[in-house]
């Protein structure tokens, strides 16, 4: 027996594995959607554990670090993740007055560590693939949130489509905040009062790093990957039906192709766009398919208005990428948005549609803001390349910015005016470019 204040009561779990069973059966409906399972460590992990055996999901850690303000370390000012990930709160940078110095040491010093228990729990195996999937984050239990709230930035930003928070125990004051967040919270008790996470387990004795790491090694025993299947290489025209016409096209892709680009063409810009042209050709380089087709038909394209109808626009992308999903070819393959000029605005806009799984968005000279009030739903990490000539268009770019809620790098091309047409200029677009839809057009594969 265990008491609350004066009020005994029996504890609810008898320890983290007990409770990792009694949460995998409140999870049993997420079974169809053979989700990935990521456990906040350590005790995280022994829960997580159970999860993912019963609903036969693969099994790894999301190790996330706060990036605390030197001189008040409880408080955050960003948060970072594998693969580069890095969140920052602009607005708290600002107030704290912390210059570019004061964030490069906390995060150097953060990114150490972050690596060392990567390392330490995950061995030399690959993190788990999370791009386009369903994501459970499991905690032995949630006090305030607050770790489970970078994780879930952190995984937003790594790609994953939906995300459910899952944990045996939390306050019930902590539930609706943490709601809006996510696709949905799952709980096994939410017990009022509440007193502290380990009240209501009869072991609750630390997770050592060993257990972690031997318990993220049986569940990679248990479950051996399978190998993506391999795309085989074509080219050629391709006519995309929408709304009653065609789209005229070209699909190039290479073989063993781990993503797939597909271009929004700017104002006055076509499938025939030699600098787009260019550009696919260093993706293809790189093993990313590219798509390069026409937003507007022939006849539409004589209307001026039609180029910055962004609603439109957005809607023939948004066809363009369910016609491409349906393929059996390539539609397994993670997505990205290139969009230039007006394009941008139109890509910006249908990545932040809902149950669109584009994976990331990089933005060339672009107009992000005419996506307008949907570019605080864009969840993908975006990446805005701008010619540092080009000052109207640079100032559009800050302005879009600020409004995004997503991973975002703003890059700018030192001397490159608004078409790129400087010597090196346009490589250097295309390094950016390709660098970017490396880190984050990553394959989950069939699961």
């Amino acid at each position: 027996m265990t008491t609350v204040g004066d009020a005994p009561r029996r504890t609810s779990f008898v320890d983290r594995a007990d409770a990792g069973r009694r949460l995998a059966e409140e999870l049993a409906f997420l079974k169809e959607e053979e989700p990935v399972v990521l456990a906040l460590p350590r005790g995280g992990v022994p829960v997580g554990s159970e999860v993912a055996r019963s609903l036969g999901a693969p099994l790894d850690v999301i190790v996330v670090r706060k990036l605390g303000v030197p001189f008040q370390p409880e408080l955050g000012f960003g948060a970072i993740g594998e693969g580069g990930i890095r969140l920052l709160d602009r607005s708290l940078i600002r107030q704290a007055r912390l210059t570019p110095e004061d964030i490069a040491a906390v995060e150097m010093k953060e990114r150490e560590e972050l690596d060392r228990r990567v390392r330490l729990y995950r061995g030399k195996r690959p993190p788990a693939d999370v791009v386009g999937r369903t994501v459970v984050i499991v905690d032995d239990g949630l006090a305030t949130g607050s770790t489970a709230r970078v994780a879930v930035q952190v995984v937003r930003a790594m790609g994953a489509r939906r995300i459910v928070l899952a944990v045996p125990v939390a306050p019930p004051e902590a539930v609706p905040d943490l709601e809006a967040g996510v696709d949905r919270v799952v709980t096994v008790i939410t017990p009022s009062p509440f007193s502290g996470v380990g009240q209501w387990y009869e072991d609750f004795s630390q997770t050592s790093d060993d257990e972690v790491a031997a318990l993220l090694s049986q569940a990679g025993a248990e479950r051996p990957p399978r190998p993506a299947p391999m795309v085989r290489g074509r080219s050629g025209a391709v006519e995309i039906p929408v709304g009653g016409v065609g789209l005229e096209g070209f699909l190039d892709v290479p073989g063993g192709a781990t993503g797939v680009v597909l271009f929004a063409h700017g104002s006055g810009s076509s499938r025939h766009s030699p600098r787009n042209q260019v550009t696919a050709r260093s993706l293809r380089s790189h093993g990313f398919a590219t798509l390069l087709f026409d937003l507007l038909t022939p006849a539409e394209s004589t209307d001026r208005r039609n180029v910055f109808a962004i609603d439109l626009l957005a809607d023939r992308l948004l066809a363009a990428t369910r016609w491409l999903r349906a393929r059996e070819d390539i539609g397994h393959l993670p997505r990205g948005y290139f969009g230039a000029s007006t394009g941008a605005g139109a890509a910006l806009r249908a990545a932040a549609a809902s149950g669109n799984e584009v994976a990331a968005v990089v933005s060339r000279g672009g107009r992000p803001d005419l996506a307008g009030t949907k570019l605080a739903a864009v969840r993908c990490p975006t990446l805005l390349i701008v010619g540092g000539a080009d000052v109207q268009v640079i100032e559009c770019n800050r302005n879009a910015a600020a409004q995004l809620r997503c991973p975002w790098h703003l890059a700018i091309v030192p001397g490159a005016t608004h078409l790129f047409e400087e010597p090196g200029a346009l490589a250097t677009v295309d390094r950016l470019a390709a660098a970017w839809f490396a880190r984050h057009l990553v394959s989950p594969g069939p699961s």
